[in-house]
């Protein structure tokens, strides 16, 4: 029978681009994949005549030739599909349409991260540590315990009972892979007798039971650097879980929680502050004590007619910058105090000031809204 031309395997015109048929190929390669058509050899042979046909026309100088002389090109000897050549040109024009299709389906049967010789390294481990805001200032040193799975001391992380050792599995011959065959394709998967290790335990340790590994609780010495903020990590390299019988340990992650302060609020690393001021010192002037967070104080000029929620900022007074040489700043909002338990001069004083006080030039923001509270009414009388 006289083979199908490669154009026509592929649904697409002689000129048609690489792109194009690339598309084509793709679409075709899905449609008849034998995993998708279990049992039908029509559209398994329909599968490799369309790979026959994209191994040619993806190359340009396969396809030059194919133009040229057809199918004869690749007949008689010559490199090409079905020869000694094909098996080349498939993996390198193929494997990526495969990886792009396949890759996913291919790849999860490894399971979770390995190294070493296939064998499964240990789960990393999260600890979340609060600390306060002068703590996230000053940085410190923390001690913590953690409970995990560390290697066993009896067998040294082998699984295997002193005087004996791992056996090479006689599954995978010590691959810790086995291949299997599916449809046209030949699958690769994590050997289940020794789950990727390439060893078997004959004789497993008292201690562990042959895993490598037994729970403990760790102690762990902990550097917190200056300036961390919400939900900083930090990362202690092999301080996870134990691997088994003897794989690589995990990492353990350390997520910080800043604690809520009584006084200070904090934004990035600027510091702010609402501190209350008498009305007589907002009034007449003076100067004020305020806290920092670096446990100092710092004292600020308060202006005759300071108003209620001016900001006062001084600099340099905020939090570290986490890994840098700046500092934020430190906001501190007034908040006017209006006195309370006026004795009764008090109060007398107060409306003496009252009558001599009706001014603009006195209570400018006052006067500023009751004009505008007056050309309000005066628009809706019109």
């Amino acid at each position: 029978m006289a083979k199908e031309d490669y154009y026509g395997l592929l649904e697409v015109s002689r000129d048609a681009s690489a792109d194009e048929v690339k598309k084509s190929y793709r679409k075709l390669a899905m449609k008849f994949h034998p995993d998708r058509n279990p049992g039908d050899e029509a559209a398994e042979q329909k599968f490799k005549e369309i790979n026959e046909a994209y191994e040619v026309l993806q190359d340009d100088q396969k396809r030059a030739a194919y133009d040229r002389f057809g199918h004869a090109a690749f007949e008689q000897g010559a490199v090409g599909p079905g020869g000694a050549g094909f098996d080349t040109g498939f993996a390198s024009g193929f494997a990526d349409i495969f990886d792009e299709m396949f890759g996913d389906f291919v790849n999860r049967g490894g399971g979770g991260r390995r190294r070493g010789g296939g064998r499964a390294q240990g789960a990393d481990l999260r600890y979340n540590m609060e600390v306060t805001l002068e703590e996230a200032f000053h940085g410190k040193k923390a001690k913590i315990r953690i409970p995990t799975s560390v290697l066993c001391e009896t067998c040294a992380g082998t699984g295997a009972a002193q005087g004996s050792g791992p056996a090479t599995c006689t599954t995978c011959h010590g691959h810790g892979r086995v291949r299997s065959q599916s449809g046209f394709f030949t699958v690769e998967r994590t050997c289940p007798s020794c789950g990727g290790a390439g060893q078997v335990i004959r004789d497993p340790c008292t201690n562990c039971g042959g895993a490598g590994r037994v729970h403990k609780e760790k102690s762990l010495s902990v550097n917190i650097p200056p300036g961390v903020e919400d939900g900083t990590r930090i990362r202690l390299a092999g301080e996870g879980e134990a691997g088994l019988r003897g794989a690589p340990p995990g990492d353990l992650y350390i997520f910080l929680i800043v604690a809520p302060h009584r006084m200070f609020v904090r934004d990035g690393a600027n510091i702010h502050c609402r501190v209350p001021i008498p009305v007589t010192v907002a009034t007449l002037g003076g100067a004020i004590d305020v806290p920092t967070v670096d446990g100092g104080r710092a004292r600020i000029t308060i202006p005759s007619g300071t108003q209620n929620g001016h900001q006062f900022r001084l600099r340099g007074k905020g939090v570290p910058v986490l890994r840098s040489s700046a500092t934020g700043d430190m906001f501190v909002e007034a908040a006017i105090e209006t006195p309370v338990n006026l004795t009764k001069r008090q109060k007398e004083l107060l409306r003496e000031f009252e009558k001599e006080g009706k001014s603009e030039r006195y209570s400018p923001q006052s006067h500023g809204f009751l004009t505008k509270v007056k050309e309000l009414w005066e628009d809706l009388k019109e």
